[in-house]
């Protein structure tokens, strides 16, 4: 499980070290892809392996399944974090996340999410107050 928020920076050659805690468990491998609200999803490789069987099951006739797929897949890229922990995250998906020197990095459950600063910022800014005022049920029985 992934947990916490860190604020590392991107440096010239596109490189972001990756926080300590989460060394472990992406040591072995990762994929980023891109993600919901501009940012870029980082998963465990073994994680995306089991995500991708999941998305196997979607019908091919399904045209969002399909969409979400290509979109996600096509932009998809693999990494082994080198011996400092950094990982090269290639230009288009720098591009797409609008990443440039300062970035947020939170742990995500399952997943890591790489934002840009200040699209953190605002996101956050904007959903605290929904999250603290929630008065239904997200996640049915849990909540």
């Amino acid at each position: 499980m992934f947990l916490g928020t860190y604020q590392p920076r991107l440096d010239e050659k596109g490189r972001l070290i990756l926080p300590a805690r989460f060394r472990d468990d992406l040591a072995a491998g990762l994929v980023i892809t891109k993600g919901q609200e501009r940012c870029l999803y980082v998963w465990p490789a073994q994680e995306f392996a089991t995500l991708t069987e999941s998305m196997r099951q979607a019908p091919v006739t399904a045209k969002s399944a399909r969409d979400y797929m290509r979109v996600m897949f096509a932009g998809a890229h693999d990494e082994i974090p080198d011996k400092q922990g950094r990982v090269t995250i290639p230009q288009a998906l720098r591009s797409y996340a609008a990443l440039e020197k300062e970035c947020v990095v939170i742990g995500a459950n399952t997943r890591v999410e790489i934002w840009d600063l200040q699209s953190w910022e605002s996101y956050l800014a904007d959903r605290e107050k929904s999250f603290a005022d929630v008065s239904e049920e997200v996640f049915p029985g849990l909540f």
